[in-house]
């Protein structure tokens, strides 16, 4: 998979008061960045959980986590679904 690199400008005092090195820093914002696109419906859970830099099932997990859908389907859309079917 090829990657590219992002420059991000950030307040010189953010980093700190987050208590994140840079590479802590990199990576939350990857995931934060993953998990956002996810929830507006910009990626996919595959494709986010690869810009977040893990699995697809532990994103699943970090959506949960973060009150993220992992569906569109309302609760009257599935049952709805399970009565057609």
């Amino acid at each position: 998979m090829m990657y590219d690199t992002l420059a991000i400008q950030l307040p010189g005092d953010v980093r700190q008061m987050l208590n994140r090195t840079p590479e802590e820093l990199a990576r939350d914002m990857r995931l934060y960045a993953g998990l956002m696109l996810f929830r507006l419906g910009k990626l996919s859970s595959g494709a986010a959980a690869d810009m977040a830099g893990v699995p697809r099932l532990m994103f699943l997990d970090l959506c949960s986590e973060y009150d993220i859908p992992v569906s569109q389907m309302t609760a009257d859309d599935l049952r709805r679904e399970l009565a057609d079917g």
